[in-house]
């Protein structure tokens, strides 16, 4: 017993004991650590994972605009600014064009000859008149307006008259006798127009 307790004495009194002690400490508190950094990294870490789909959003921001904006995608998608228009402005320019261009029936009409004379004990106007059709179309409802005036030239009343008879392609009619309406018994002139007709 004593044997120990003097040997044990005389290695606590020797420095190369501490030293020993010391560095067998060391060596085991840096082991600790590197233990500790290999858990650390085994352990997934929120910002380790990231998604192909983040990745690519944060590198090239183009793939993001693409999403919000489908309709200018890649080609394969077929959508383009005139598929995406619609109603009145989804019209080709063509057919707007050809539709201003297009004449009114009531430009291919004309009234080739034309009279008059009273019916009536004089209080009526009875007008004959030859139309001529020359669209490519047949017409009907041909609205004609006729004004009467004095024998000096001076206005005295205007009288309408709708004609639902049909008139066909590059063809002429006349119409004889045909009642107006109510005229001042001083009329003397009359002529008269056409004011509008409608396609068949």
């Amino acid at each position: 017993m004593r044997i120990g307790q003097w040997s044990f004495g005389r290695l606590a009194a020797n420095p190369v004991f501490w030293a020993v002690v010391a560095f067998a400490g060391f060596a085991a508190w840096i082991s600790l650590p590197e233990l500790s950094d290999a858990e650390d990294q085994s352990t997934p870490v929120p910002s380790a994972v990231i998604s192909p789909t983040q990745g690519s959003a944060w590198a090239d921001p183009t793939p993001t605009s693409t999403v919000a904006n489908p309709a200018a995608a890649s080609p394969a998608g077929a959508v383009g600014p005139a598929a995406i228009a619609t109603g009145p402005e989804a019209v080709p320019p063509e057919a707007k064009t050809e539709t201003r261009t297009e004449k009114a029936p009531i430009e291919g009409l004309r009234i080739s000859a034309q009279s008059w004379h009273r019916g009536g004990l004089g209080s009526k106007a009875l007008v004959t008149l030859t139309l001529r059709n020359a669209n490519d179309y047949p017409v009907r409802d041909i609205e004609i307006a006729c004004a009467f005036a004095r024998r000096d030239g001076r206005h005295l009343t205007d009288r309408k008259r709708v004609i639902s008879d049909t008139i066909g392609i590059k063809s002429r009619k006349t119409y004889a006798r045909m009642l107006v309406g109510f005229v001042n018994i001083n009329a003397n002139k009359a002529k008269c127009s056409l004011v509008t007709a409608s396609r068949i």
